[in-house]
């Protein structure tokens, strides 16, 4: 992790081919494009590595969460539910789309609790977006029956799981849609972008519109010509992001494959280490393995291994006091922090109360939180480093275990 460790020839040779033509845009010219459509092939692509109908590429993975809600039918008034431990582009797209985001606990899984959502459903919840969060899988089994029980769509998230998979189905088809992110640190990456996978054809032309300012993108039809069904905006991917992700969707399966390699080998170390335990993870093989996360017995030692670790430049992430991903740490939904000067979208909301969000509120996941080491995995990790980070973890674990 991340994909442009392997950056190569292959992603060379795509990018030549958009540039010959001189056609950056994903759709029209086609006289001037000598049959180059990266975008459209790498969607076509994308959904056949999940199984899935239809995908569509988009400019970043927050701009598919918000263009998947927009398909859906989310809106102000609405509730979306989501998990406390998540980057906060999950809950940016659902204020961006006037809802509300309501938090679950996270388990030992590190993604949505499913008996804490059971608990926060409400007659105005609108969709659930579980979290395949750092490379694993969410209980989305358990999930979708609560969901499916109470008729609500479910959105998987699967910004930072692409490739992951749970009894052999690949993450992001369990619900009636999946999002993707292909950003600079994710395990396959175009720089930026995102996409969008659904089986549901409805869905899917609602997306397509909805990304391109309402397009109805129908066939032989000039663009300046094209029907508008509905408003939309502007959150297409561009040939050069489609030619790049084409390369790296190729090498993913190796790139999954090098990254079990190496988080086996730190996890033998840390194994023989006694009192710490690991993140449950429900389908190993269906693991992406781009992260390896475990637990100390407590916060303290939890907080004195890392300084080890760090002491000897090869810290592990200790997400209690990360900004991005952790929900106490979320400060401007606490203090309601905006531009808009109306105070929205914390003030003058549809349901006529402010939003407001308590830093407490999800005790149970700052206990997992602040006993949580998290290791990023490379795809590529020199011999002296690996070395390295065996031999600090084995002095760490004398020392604090």
């Amino acid at each position: 992790m991340p994909g442009f460790e392997v950056f190569g020839k292959e992603e060379k040779k795509e990018i030549s081919d958009v540039l010959e033509t001189g056609i950056l845009f994903r759709y029209g010219f086609d006289k001037e494009r000598n049959g180059n459509y990266k975008v459209a092939e790498f969607e076509k692509r994308f959904a056949d590595m999940c199984g899935t109908s239809y995908a569509l590429a988009v400019s970043s993975g927050s701009a598919a969460l918000r263009v998947a809600m927009a398909a859906l039918g989310v809106s102000p008034g609405d509730e979306v539910i989501t998990q406390g431990f998540t980057f906060i582009a999950t809950w940016e797209a659902i204020i961006e789309s006037g809802a509300t985001p309501v938090f679950t606990e996270v388990d030992d899984t590190l993604c949505m609790e499913p008996a804490d959502l059971e608990r926060k459903i409400t007659e105005r919840t609108k969709a659930i977006i579980p979290v395949h969060m750092i490379g694993a899988q969410a209980n989305i089994k358990e999930i979708m029956t609560i969901a499916n029980r109470h008729n609500i769509p479910v959105m998987e998230d699967t910004a930072q799981a692409s490739g992951g998979k749970l009894g052999g189905q690949h993450l992001g088809t369990f619900g009636a849609l999946g999002i993707f992110s292909f950003d600079p640190v994710k395990t396959m990456t175009t720089g930026e972008g995102g996409m969008i996978i659904t089986n549901d054809k409805n869905i899917y032309l609602n997306c397509s519109a909805f990304h391109d300012h309402g397009h109805e993108h129908l066939p032989n039809v000039e663009r300046g010509l094209d029907n508008r069904r509905f408003m939309g905006f502007n959150f297409r991917m561009m040939e050069l992001q489609g030619a790049i992700g084409l390369a790296q969707l190729a090498k993913l399966p190796s790139i999954i494959q090098e990254q079990k390699k190496n988080k086996k080998i730190i996890k033998q170390v840390l194994e023989k280490i006694g009192g710490i335990n690991f993140r449950r993870i429900l389908d190993q093989d269906g693991d992406t393995a781009t992260f390896l996360a475990f637990f100390l017995p407590d916060g303290e030692k939890a907080r004195r291994f890392n300084q080890i670790l760090k002491k000897n430049n090869v810290g592990a992430i200790y997400y209690k006091d990360n900004t991005w991903h952790f929900y106490p740490n979320w400060d401007e939904l606490f203090t309601g922090t905006t531009l808009f000067k109306s105070g929205w979208p914390f003030k003058n909301t549809v349901s006529g109360a402010d939003l407001m969000y308590e830093k407490d509120a999800l005790s149970g996941t700052e206990a997992i939180f602040e006993r949580l080491l998290v290791y990023p995995i490379s795809i590529k990790m020199p011999g002296d480093h690996l070395a390295a980070m065996i031999k600090t973890i084995e002095s760490a674990g004398k020392e604090v275990c």
